[in-house]
């Protein structure tokens, strides 16, 4: 990985502190003498910040989903009153108004996508440098259109072809001037957005990134699945899962991983990672503390290596998590093909193509399973049981990875119920299905300095 020199520190500032668009900023500005990247290598220096490109995953929707349960007492020691709230389901102020929230670093990623593919229309393509001017501007695009599709989930309503010309989307921030007034677009343009840039984003890269940590024409492909499965759009969801598993090198096998390691699947070892980005740290989401639902636990068997992969006892009788794909604490948000084979699985069920998504479903149990204990291969006689076994399996093998509120809001969508419930001190807190606070609110001070709508609450 590129390291940043001084010049490219200070590119990095002026991206931090472009998202925040307010006039202060502006007035604090030196005279002009700010190093400007000019040249091919800077603009990728600020694709290779990992700091800032691949750890702006937003934890606002593991935090707001169910993989995860908090004692009573580890809920009265959250000292983040913001996370308290969002764990809740608040209808408000679950954001805090410091430049440490999920808006700002979504926000902060686009205007550095956003800072490269101008700086690119300065520098001609020429022969001699074709392949990288092209993988650059493939990257940013990328970066552009992951974290817009993240931003979607979060705080667009689901998408809805009957609505979605009316519904409320993304402010859709093209340019670096931080005078721009943010205006939120539909959600129909949002999402048209968010697969024009992936869309662009696959013609230009490359088959084969130099580091996982840089997007890939198959990681392209692999978002491009994600984003149409959120749409409901099922074949054409299908078809780019299906390109972005034709370039990919294959599944794991769970039983050449080594169970007594802390953390068992390492970025190295696991071929299936197409695309590493984490989600942010949060008090809620620590690592060491986070208790696995006992319910979600027990749904693996014996002879499924993920339950002694996956899981290590805490002291409070639950299970911690610890199969990142990140091999490290840190949580997974990429792109990886066990999430792509998922949704082959689950969109050729949808298309009543029962015996090809058993297949793909097996194929990828299989992987899993203890060698030395007989697998016994699902089967399903309707698109319904199908489609019962794979989100089954679906909810039990991208636990902690940013998707599980996508799911539920979709699968709600198509009629499946899901409500969430806490209990602490003996209260409960309800989240009805479909409920408005699915989609969550803009921060506070986001609305006041721009005077764009809120979402309803």
């Amino acid at each position: 990985m590129i390291n940043l020199n001084k010049k490219l520190a200070v590119i990095c500032f002026i991206c931090c502190i472009g998202l925040l668009g307010c006039k202060k900023y502006l007035e604090e500005k030196t005279n002009g003498k700010l190093a400007v990247p000019t040249e091919l290598e800077d603009f990728q220096a600020l694709m290779d910040n990992v700091g800032t490109i691949n750890s702006s995953g937003i934890s606002a929707a593991e935090i707001s989903a169910d993989d995860y349960v908090l004692t009573d007492e580890e809920f009265d020691a959250l000292t983040d009153d913001y996370e308290r709230r969002m764990n809740i389901w608040e209808k408000d102020y679950i954001f805090s108004t410091d430049t440490y929230n999920s808006w700002r670093y979504v926000y902060n990623s686009i205007y550095t996508a956003n800072t490269v593919l101008i700086g690119l229309g300065k520098i001609p393509r020429s022969h001699n440098n074709s392949l990288t001017w092209d993988n650059v501007k493939g990257q940013a695009l990328f970066i552009r259109g992951n974290n817009l599709l993240d931003a979607a989930i979060i705080w667009c309503p689901l998408f809805d072809q009957a609505s979605a010309s009316t519904d409320l989307g993304l402010p859709l921030r093209m340019s670096t001037d931080f005078n721009e007034i943010s205006k939120r677009s539909s959600v129909q343009q949002t999402y048209d957005q968010i697969i024009s840039d992936l869309i662009a984003a696959a013609a230009k890269l490359p088959v084969v990134s130099l580091s996982k940590h840089r997007p890939s024409k198959a990681a392209a492909y692999g978002l491009l699945a994600r984003a149409y499965l959120a749409m409901r759009n099922y074949p054409q969801a299908y078809l780019y899962a299906d390109s972005c598993s034709l370039l990919s090198d294959g599944l794991m096998d769970f039983n050449d991983l080594d169970l007594k390691l802390k953390y068992p699947i390492t970025i190295n070892q696991n071929k299936e990672t197409i695309y590493v980005r984490y989600l942010k740290s949060s008090s809620i989401l620590n690592p060491t503390k986070i208790n696995i639902p006992t319910v979600l636990y027990n749904s693996f068997e014996t002879g499924d290596l993920r339950k002694d992969l996956f899981f290590t006892p805490n002291a409070n009788g639950y299970y911690n998590f610890k199969g990142s794909y990140t091999g490290s604490d840190g949580h997974f948000s990429g792109v990886a093909l066990n999430e792509i084979y998922l949704i082959k699985a689950e969109c050729l069920a949808r298309a009543n193509q029962i015996s090809q998504s058993m297949n793909v479903l097996n194929e990828l149990l299989l992987k899993r399973w203890d060698k030395t204990k007989t697998y016994v291969s699902q089967n399903a006689d309707s698109e319904q049981a199908a489609l019962s076994l794979i989100l089954k399996q679906r909810r039990m093998e991208l636990i902690m990875r940013g998707l599980r509120w996508l799911d539920i809001r979709r699968l709600n969508k198509e009629g499946a119920g899901i409500s969430l419930k806490r209990i602490y001190h003996h209260k409960e807190y309800i989240l009805p299905a479909n409920d408005l606070r699915f989609v969550l609110p803009i921060p506070e001070d986001v609305i006041a300095i721009s005077g764009m709508e809120q979402n309803k609450r």
